[in-house]
């Protein structure tokens, strides 16, 4: 255990100049958010639990010991210097692939309402695509800084991380899972037009992605259903529509100000998936407009201080802390985004869960492992900075060196 101490024993944002030193804004809203999610993850599931489980408190003690793993998973993320993530991109790349690929296993492959998106294991299952989307933001984020010419003054530069990404694409896919699928292509496009791609190039790409994204709706039947529903769920509110109308009702219910904690009567085996992909309705019921607002705010602040820490770092020419910041960000944002457009009718239904809100533990352990890895640059950033203010009160302070006819 030589190696836990060294990596302990080391300057960071847990252990400078004898205390800890982190972003407070970034940590308080996240911790905020946990604790919401926590609170609304036990009162959405507390019917549905006692029935399925013979427990009421069967969801909230699962979700305590994710929310356990994944504060241990944030300080490990703390503790592990940026430039190591870029030395293993590649390790990561292949770790990502594997595990996409790994759901199609037949016997650790796990098939659920018709898609195979879980790793099944004797205590716990595992979503490879959350994990996918950090591999491949920091594989993304590593091209750019080592490739960043070509990035911005070849075609070829930006091809090969889309080819990547295709790869990604294809596999979540098979699944299959078209929400991460937009979310991470979404992200990386970002990234790789943060990282200088020219605008004509980055005007081509949208097009085409938006080509190819109406391309795969249309070739799925059961896509093209959800569509149609999204777009009238009341036309079949309790068939395909079911999900969507029971959302806004929910909505409808909580008026202004809610009917308070835990009086949700939706939750009440009415709306499906009402502890995970539609707990935001769920608290919107509960809280009322304004607690849903306050939420969304809350949401949209942490992901505006995350790409804050980005451009932070790239003033500080930290650029790989800079990309993945801006990777890290735009993941929150496009899930926050699907998420809750889904929950209020502005978006077909999609599997996508809440950052830090959403039961689930791949889901949050990867965003606290994202939380680590933003605490961590911001404090890279600060103490480059600290450290090079110090180089040239030095420079400036010492005397310069005597000339050999001077010191004679």
């Amino acid at each position: 255990m030589n190696w836990l101490s060294t990596l302990f024993s080391r300057p960071s944002p847990l252990r400078h100049n004898g205390q800890a030193d982190l972003d407070f804004p970034l940590l308080a809203g996240c911790v905020a958010l946990l604790g919401l999610g926590l609170v609304m993850v036990t009162s959405a599931s507390t019917e549905v639990a006692a029935v399925r489980n013979s427990s009421s408190t069967y969801y909230l003690t699962r979700q305590i010991a994710y929310l356990t793993l994944g504060a241990l998973a944030c300080i490990g993320a703390m503790l592990v210097p940026m430039k190591v993530w870029e030395k293993h991109r590649w390790n990561l790349l292949v770790l990502g692939v594997v595990l996409l690929a790994l759901v199609f296993a037949p016997v650790i492959g796990k098939s659920v309402n018709g898609a195979r998106r879980w790793l099944a294991f004797p205590l716990f299952n595992i979503q490879p695509s959350e994990i996918a989307k950090i591999c491949l933001v920091v594989f993304i984020a590593g091209y750019l800084v080592h490739h960043k010419n070509d990035v911005q003054q070849r075609i070829r530069g930006f091809l090969k991380p889309m080819f990547i990404l295709a790869l990604f694409a294809g596999l979540l896919l098979g699944e299959p899972d078209f929400g991460a699928t937009v979310v991470l292509s979404g992200t990386v496009m970002v990234m790789i037009f943060l990282g200088g791609m020219r605008m004509a190039w980055a005007l081509s790409l949208i097009i085409f992605v938006v080509a190819l994204g109406a391309f795969v709706v249309g070739t799925q039947e059961y896509r093209v259903q959800r569509l149609q529903n999204f777009i009238d769920p009341w036309a079949d509110p309790y068939g395909a529509g079911y999900q969507l109308s029971q959302a806004l009702i929910a909505f409808g219910r909580g008026e202004w100000l809610g009917l308070g904690l835990g009086n949700s009567i939706q939750k009440q085996f009415y709306l499906p998936e009402a502890h995970t992909d539609f707990v935001f309705s769920i608290l919107a019921e509960e809280l009322g407009l304004v607690g849903a607002l306050v939420t969304f705010a809350l949401l949209i602040f942490v992901s505006i201080r995350a790409i804050i820490i980005g451009s932070w770092a790239e003033r500080s020419k930290q650029y790989f802390s800079a990309y993945i910041a801006y990777g890290l960000a735009f993941l929150w944002v496009g899930q926050i985004l699907i998420n809750i457009g889904v929950n209020i009718g502005l978006l077909p239904t999609k599997g996508l869960t809440l950052p830090f809100l959403s039961y689930g533990g791949s889901s949050l352990i990867i965003c606290c492992v994202s939380l680590g890895m933003l605490l961590r640059i911001e404090w890279e950033r600060r103490t480059h900075i600290a450290e090079t203010s110090v180089n040239k009160v030095r420079m400036h302070s010492e005397p310069a060196p005597a000339l050999e006819g001077e010191r004679a």
